[in-house]
């Protein structure tokens, strides 16, 4: 009985109460990964001026001085909870050209970089009130090695007059909360832990570490896992395009999509998409057009902003969702203004020259004529279908001068009627700003052009997503173009890697209606659409996701005071990260929703291109090695996303290319030995033939075996089991051409199915083979060939993880290396 009621008297004693976890909980850092605040103590220091390109290595060493402080005090003190002091003991000063002097001075650096990039959570200052006003104790358990002191100043720097019942800092405590510290907070605060809560983001420390103590836990991620791969990967994008810029110091933008995710509601996938990668790429486009109205408008231009149709509608939609002044969705492309600009034929000539296919009926829809030696010209071809270079080529001689002259000016008089429809007060407007995802400021030129016949004074400025700055030489002194993503931005190769696969994002961006092929009174005349529906619905879900982040993180960023495009270029260069990990870094969730995505040309014609074909780009790597599929034209349009098909390896190996980090005599093909293998002719002789053996920067093994027509052979006969007894076919395909040379070079890449090789000697299982004896062969059939010179390549991996070397001109010098690289290579003997 006497127990019993020390027991109940116990119990009256403890009380609830609600911890909070500090750092990525209550309080959030206004870069994108916790070493941001090292990145901005090496800014804060004079060490920058010193070793302005030393700033990695100075995160790296304070992140090892950690790592080293936890060890000793481990080692010491049975514990890894260290105070900030112990952390800077183990710091190379003299690397950085201080004494050991600079250690209180660095530490000082710390915590004042800590307070600048700090913010609270307004989400978890709510809870934190409402516990209070639910008669709960509330305070704050940390493990960091700030002291409760400067934790204290942390908390009130971000919410002034904040009170608290406790406050932990693991470092006071010399135990974590993965430790002891949970259990020390229980005894000293007298806490019933059965009905006591803990808030906190790391699984570890703040889930299982309470629960051990009887404590609930409430998990607060940073971000799913999903998004959080999304950001590890954006994080290496961003130093493979940006190379030699901070990389951490963001001003708040990865925080914002993180605090703005963590408020979404779960929507489809196509909205989560929008949501947290295109919404926040277009929302930083945003901030750089409306920086270029407001410079503008304070010169005291009267400004008008259109956004060109068809995938300039989600930066419009983006547009009049932010802003009050009004914006136009103006449709107007390429064809339509290249036409009514044209007074000679050389501009035509220059379209029609880039379509693949065309036919009299899509002519005359671009052109509105039917002249008779045109028309005569396609009579003259299969089924009307001429190439658009042919025709080209041939149009001078087919359309006099004056032609183009007329048609222009019916084009241009429907044009201006359309924008006068459109724009309000067009005519009194100085300056247009024209929208666009890029690149070359095509339709800018030709409106420049358009405007000059016609005696309009208005100016144009473009600002585009992405640009090809090299192309803006041209543009007249009072216009301007200017990209979010420009030559200041990344180099030139890497911005034509992006733009080789930006037709996704043009399809995300676009319109569901056809593109404009012609005015009438002011209204648009449209051609058909030919992309699939489901294609077009999942599209406006992502503009949908993409407008609710726009708007979410409009609202939340002054009330985070995060100013993530505070400086353009650190916005500029973290929205081309984004958008670069998305096109060509996707992971296997995206490809799967967009899979049945097709791009249609646009250019008169209803083709629609494949996005994606895995298969395309592993044939061209089988034919033509890595570095070739890596160029490889179009389709399919996202290339990228074809590679990361095959594995996500593959993909960074394609980025590596883009960033010219892919050195050829790394991943490129050396030749590793001959093999002789049998070939077959139509007249029942046989013969052996030697050809060279490569092996690739992985380690993978091809064999080219060139034909000519006139050998008239119908059968190869490989044997594999001479170069590897176990391994794995990745394909045989075909090129051909009219010399060796040409057939080598050749894209028209074409696979030889599975269904019509014949495996002797050999037991198949999928790709894997197996050979029982040295006798094991691969049977290729030969098909009939129109060009006269035919290449068929094999691609193998061996599954003995066995290296097959390189020999050099020198042959083997002798030693065991030299003797295991001539054997290996001595496929024939």
């Amino acid at each position: 009985m006497t127990i019993m009621m020390a027991d109940a008297s116990r119990r009256a004693r403890n009380v609830s109460a609600c911890s909070f976890d500090v750092f990525d909980t209550f309080l959030f850092r206004a870069c994108t990964t916790p070493d941001g605040v090292f990145e901005r103590v090496f800014q804060l220091s004079n060490i920058s001026e010193k070793f302005p390109n030393m700033s990695d290595s100075f995160v790296q060493h304070r992140i090892q001085s950690e790592t080293r402080a936890r060890k000793q005090a481990k080692e010491q003190r049975g514990s890894t909870e260290v105070h900030i002091s112990e952390i800077y003991k183990c710091f190379p000063f003299r690397l950085f050209g201080l004494t050991r002097d600079a250690l209180e001075d660095l530490a000082g650096l710390e915590f004042a970089a800590e307070l600048e990039l700090c913010r609270v959570n307004p989400e978890m200052v709510q809870q934190y009130l409402d516990m209070k006003r639910g008669g709960h104790r509330v305070g704050f358990i940390s493990d960091t090695y700030w002291n409760s002191e400067q934790l204290a100043q942390l908390l009130r720097a971000g919410s002034p007059g904040l009170v608290w019942d406790f406050l932990y800092a693991s470092c006071d405590h010399g135990n974590s909360k993965s430790e002891k510290l949970f259990g020390t907070y229980l005894a000293e605060q007298g806490v019933d832990a059965a009905s006591s809560f803990h808030i906190g983001d790391n699984d570890n420390a703040d889930i299982k570490g309470a629960r051990r103590y009887g404590i609930r836990p409430r998990y607060y991620p940073q971000a799913s896992a999903a998004l959080a791969s999304k950001l590890q990967r954006e994080t290496s994008i961003f130093e493979l395009l940006c190379p030699g810029r901070p990389s951490r110091l963001d001003h708040g933008a990865r925080t914002l999509r993180r605090a703005v995710a963590a408020q979404s509601a779960e929507r489809s996938p196509g909205f989560h998409l929008g949501a947290t990668v295109l919404g926040p790429v277009m929302t930083a486009f945003d901030a750089f057009i409306e920086a270029r109205r407001a410079a503008l408008a304070a010169q005291g231009a009267r400004v008008s902003v259109g956004f060109l149709g068809r995938d300039g509608l989600l930066p419009h939609l983006i547009w009049q969702d932010a802003h009050n002044q009004s914006g136009v969705y103006l449709e107007v492309n390429r064809r339509v203004s290249l036409v009514g600009s044209a007074d000679t034929l050389e501009p035509l000539c220059d379209l029609l020259g880039r379509v693949d296919k065309i036919d009299a009926p899509t002519f005359v829809d671009i052109v509105k004529v039917q002249p008779p030696a045109v028309m005569a010209f396609f009579a003259k071809y299969p089924d009307g279908i001429a190439s658009g270079r042919e025709l080209a080529d041939a149009l001078p001689d087919l359309m006099g001068a004056h032609e183009i002259i007329d048609i222009a000016a019916g084009v241009r008089a429907r044009l201006l009627g359309y924008l006068r429809a459109k724009i309000p007060d067009f005519d009194s407007c100085t300056d247009l700003i024209l929208v666009d995802l890029g690149y070359s400021a095509s339709v800018q030129k030709s409106l420049r052009r358009i405007f000059d016949c016609e005696g309009i004074r208005i100016r144009l400025h473009g600002a585009y997503l992405l640009t090809l700055d090299d192309a803006f030489d041209d543009i007249v002194d009072d216009d301007t173009a200017e990209g979010l993503i420009s030559d200041r931005v990344v180099t030139p190769h890497v911005k034509r890697m992006l733009i080789r696969n930006v037709a996704l994002l043009e399809q995300l961006c676009c319109s569901a209606e056809g593109s404009v092929r012609d005015y009438r009174d002011g209204e648009v005349l449209r051609e058909d659409d030919q992309r699939p529906a489901g294609q077009l619905a999942l599209a406006t879900e992502v503009q949908s996701g993409a407008r609710a982040y726009a708007s979410r993180a409009g609202d939340l960023a002054p009330r985070y005071a995060l100013q993530p495009y505070r400086e353009p270029d650190t916005a500029a260069r973290w929205a081309t990260a984004v958008l670069g990990r998305f096109l060509l870094l996707p992971d296997d969730d995206e490809l799967v929703l967009l899979s049945g995505f097709k791009h249609d040309v646009n250019l008169g014609t209803q083709a629609l291109a494949a996005m994606l074909d895995g298969n395309f780009v592993n044939d061209q790597i089988i034919a033509r090695g890595i570095g070739s599929a890596c160029t490889a034209p179009a389709p399919p349009m996202w290339l990228a996303g074809s590679f990361s098909l095959l594995s996500p390896a593959h993909a960074y190996l394609y980025v590596l290319f883009g960033t010219n980090r892919l050195p050829a005599n790394v991943f490129g093909e050396a030749q590793c030995g001959t093999l002789q293998v049998g070939l077959f002719r139509r007249d029942g002789q046989a013969s052996l033939e030697t050809i060279s053996v490569h092996h690739s920067g992985l380690g993978e093994l091809r064999l080219r075996i060139p034909l000519s027509r006139r050998m008239g052979v119908t059968m190869i006969a490989v044997p594999l089991a001479k170069l590897m007894r176990q391994g794995m076919l990745h394909g045989v395909v075909v090129q051909s051409g009219e010399t060796t040379g040409d057939a080598a070079k050749s894209p028209d890449v074409r696979s030889i199915g599975d269904e019509r090789l014949i495996y002797a000697g050999l037991e198949r299982n999928g790709r894997h083979f197996h050979a029982s004896s040295e006798e094991g062969t691969l049977l290729i059939p030969v098909d009939a060939c129109a060009d006269d010179v035919a290449i068929y390549s094999v691609a193998l991996t061996s599954l003995n993880h066995d290296r097959i070397l390189t020999i050099d001109d020198h042959g083997a010098t002798g030693g065991p290396a030299a003797t295991l690289a001539w054997r290996k290579t001595d496929f024939a003997r």
